[in-house]
């Protein structure tokens, strides 16, 4: 058996639940109303029209010889039924109310009346053409059957309960287009929530969200907005460490480096000052690296350039050092992104391309127009990887094993490109390449520059 399918969406739900509310109240209320109200109202109706008919039969059938004949001409009776006549109402689905009250009418009038006074039913015109309904009773003079017909009383056919599910009918929609109203008035401070709440996921400073809704959402909005007050000093603190850290750190290692060239006498062991000087840059190295890795572009604004001249111009500087990228750039129109964190981001995967795949460095660019994203893939012909392996590249301190002649790093660097791509509201793929190799795809969120 198939469980019912809610929506997915609390505003969705709420409004699904208020519509089959009113709807059920209704549907009570005109049940209510008809077996109550209505019905008894048309047997009520339909029982004095039955007595007014079957007095009308009874005085026909002993009227005096001489008054037989004016009484007939008056009520104009007739020995045959005109042919439009029908034995029940025609139905209509346009007027379902209606053909309902007509046929109640007719079946609680014939239950009253004498089971040898039949009763037909027309609908026809009048002399003003207009709708005109009738109802042809059979009564006795004289022993002769004639045919008298009388007008329908209101009960039969009003318009009045009709007149009355309509303005339910408004008043149910009324019910659930207020209800709507005050829903998304309700629901607008749960999606500023979600944005603000997305906004910091990807890195970014949300501003502090109003507290004067509801109280239930507006203490939500308060514990969120200490949320973020507390993380933006936990932040600064950071920063603020990590600042210090690398100034104490720098300035001893900008003394050794002085010591050391004072120390050795020119001429001296070149090969020990290369290796130190070598030490001394990495170390320098995986610091900057930690202060990328903990900056990561965040407090960095945003900015509208062109991606594919900042891609050139980095392939130009790597095919200066004898690395040349075959770059095949799409037309990708200038957006808002942080320079400084962009260059860093596309620097690290083209450094880890030329690392690691050596042979066969491209980058492509392309716009997809269905996830609104600039695509960047930048790949090479190395070995590669396994697949159950580039998921856990990402991971930080995760080390690659670098290429002949390079030393490993330190496990940062696509730590550091997938923390731009998500504060740039994109993701990070790595795949393999077809025809060999891998390839790592950014994603960037754009909105283009009107």
């Amino acid at each position: 058996m198939k469980r019912l399918r809610l929506p997915r969406s609390l505003f969705a739900r709420n409004i699904a639940l208020l519509v089959a509310l009113v709807a059920l109240s209704q549907v009570c209320s005109l049940t209510v109303l008809m077996h109550y109200v209505q019905t008894p109202r048309i047997e009520r109706a339909a029982a004095a029209f039955a007595n007014y008919v079957t007095a009308l039969g009874d005085v026909l059938a002993v009227a005096p010889l001489d008054a037989r004949g004016p009484f007939i001409e008056k009520l104009r009776a007739q020995a045959t039924l005109p042919a439009d006549t029908a034995l029940d109402p025609p139905r209509s689905l346009s007027a379902l109310y209606r053909s309902y009250q007509r046929e109640t009418f007719l079946a609680m009038l014939r239950r009253h009346l004498p089971a040898d006074m039949p009763v037909r039913w027309e609908t026809g015109k009048s002399a003003r053409d207009e709708a005109e309904e009738r109802l042809w009773f059979r009564v006795h003079v004289a022993s002769e059957p004639y045919w008298i017909s009388l007008a329908i009383p209101d009960a039969a056919h009003s318009d009045g309960m009709l007149t009355t599910i309509l303005l339910s009918l408004g008043l149910a929609a009324l019910a659930t287009l207020t209800a709507y109203a005050i829903q998304r008035h309700l629901n607008r401070p749960l999606d500023d929530l979600a944005t603000a709440a997305r906004k910091l996921s990807a890195g970014g400073q949300p501003e502090p969200l109003p507290t004067d809704g509801p109280t239930e959402i507006a203490q939500v909005s308060i514990a969120f907005n200490r949320m973020t007050e507390a993380l933006r000093e936990a932040e600064a603190s950071r920063a603020l460490m990590l600042a210090g850290i690398s100034h104490d750190i720098r300035t001893p290692l900008t003394k050794l480096r002085l010591a050391m060239a004072m120390a050795i006498p020119a001429g001296g062991d070149q090969a020990f000052v290369a290796s130190s000087e070598n030490y001394l840059d990495q170390i320098d190295g995986i610091l900057q690296q930690f202060m990328d890795y903990a900056g990561s572009g965040a407090r960095e604004a945003p900015v509208v350039g062109d991606v594919n001249a900042l891609i050139a111009n980095l392939a130009a500087d790597f095919a200066g050092l004898g690395h040349e990228f075959d770059l095949t750039l799409g037309d990708v129109p200038p957006f808002a992104f942080r320079p400084v964190s962009t260059m860093r981001m596309l620097m690290n995967l083209m450094q880890n391309a030329v690392l690691y795949g050596v042979t066969g460095l491209s980058v492509r660019t392309w716009i997809d127009k269905d996830a609104q994203a600039l695509c960047v893939a930048i790949g090479d012909r190395g070995k590669g990887i396994a697949a159950d392996e580039m998921e856990k590249l990402k991971e930080p301190f995760r080390r690659g094993r670098g290429g002949a002649g390079h030393p490993a790093g330190t496990g940062l660097g696509l730590a550091i490109v997938e923390r731009i791509a998500k504060l740039h509201g994109g993701s990070l793929e790595l795949r393999a390449r077809e025809g060999g190799g891998m390839e790592a795809l950014v994603r960037l969120g754009i909105v283009p520059n009107d």
